[in-house]
């Protein structure tokens, strides 16, 4: 995207800034490359610095509710320190390194509804100008993609997918937020629980995968949510259908979390070893002053995906159209808000 807005503290003929990534979508914990094309304005001007913000949409829970804004989660300085001439054009090239928890915006090359972007900040004789965000699209690392493949196989099947406010205790959580990727039941498992959220956490030594199981209620007792942690290599050779049918065994035979009442992702406790260990916790969605939890994207909207699986359902396009327009407003209301 190309943004020409013009640094107010400089008047008409300002510099203007063109950030274009790289085709293709990135990987978590890999590299981001691109070039920034700069043009000179009506005079010389001076560029201290050019710097890149990764930006996220995040939800946030909070006592009269829940909103949703903009989170920067990280910066890179790519370029500074020279002078742009009058009229001259200037390409800057970068690369950059993703956090390795880094959300997963798309799978197959079909859209979660998750809202990545990189906006630019030119810093231009002591005033700084950011410009309009440049979408994100990043691809799951592949063992992210084969433990959502073999939930789709088990037949699991996509319901949406969030970025929440807050920190899962016990964790190697990196960010000020993390990612949730709502599933509905396999029909196998669809009398024992409402609804499965997956959250990968990525680094370089591996990945945890944090499980979430929103449990149904018996005659005599009531509904509740269970946790388990487990972690996997990045290179690991896996029967992973099997593998997963075991975690969503265990995380089911859990039911310590009757009872306990600490809300996920602000300082649930976690007990147990690396394989097997489980969060004990009261449902965050209800903690809230009575306040119901929409997930996914925007105001409540879902990516839809049938019941036959995961993977299939994202992939065969049962994509709401309106989640890929609200990336754009999403985009649009931020330049907005800057201006």
């Amino acid at each position: 995207m190309v943004f020409k807005r013009l640094l107010g503290s400089l008047g008409v003929g300002g510099p203007t800034v063109d950030t274009v990534l790289d085709p293709g979508a990135a990987l978590p914990g890999g590299a981001l490359s691109g070039q920034v094309h700069l043009r000179g304005g009506s005079a010389d001007f001076g560029i201290d610095h050019i710097t890149l913000e990764l930006v996220a949409r995040v939800e946030a829970e909070h006592e009269h509710g829940e909103s949703e804004g903009a989170v920067v989660f990280e910066r890179f300085t790519v370029g500074g320190g020279f002078r742009l001439g009058e009229g001259e054009h200037r390409s800057v090239p970068f690369r950059i390194g993703l956090p390795w928890q880094t959300p997963v915006t798309e799978l197959h090359g079909q859209p979660l509804g998750i809202v990545l972007g990189v906006r630019t900040e030119l810093a231009v004789a002591g005033a700084k100008d950011k410009g309009d965000l440049d979408p994100l699209a990043v691809r799951p690392l592949p063992a992210q993609e084969a433990i959502l493949e073999a939930l789709g196989q088990l037949g699991f099947g996509f319901k949406s997918a969030d970025l929440e406010l807050g920190h899962i205790s016990g964790t190697g959580q990196q960010l000020p937020f993390y990612q949730e990727i709502e599933l509905t039941p396999a029909p196998q498992y669809a009398h024992r629980l409402n609804e499965l959220e997956v959250t990968f956490l990525a680094g370089p030594g591996g990945l945890e995968i944090v499980l979430e199981a929103d449990k149904r209620g018996g005659l005599f007792t009531a509904g509740h949510d269970a946790l388990t942690r487990f972690t996997v290599s990045h290179d690991a050779a896996q029967d992973w259908s099997t593998l997963v049918e075991g975690w969503i065994e265990q995380l089911l035979e859990h039911r310590a979390s009757h009872g306990a009442h600490v809300p996920y992702g602000h300082g649930a406790p976690y007990v147990g070893d690396d394989h097997g260990g489980h969060y004990s916790h009261h449902s965050h969605h209800d903690d809230h002053h009575g306040a119901p939890h929409r997930s996914g994207p925007g105001m409540g909207t879902a990516i839809a995906a049938g019941a036959a699986g995961l993977a299939v359902g994202v992939v065969g396009g049962m994509v709401a159209a309106e989640v890929v327009d609200e990336i754009g407003d999403f985009f649009e209301g931020d330049e907005e808000d800057e201006d």
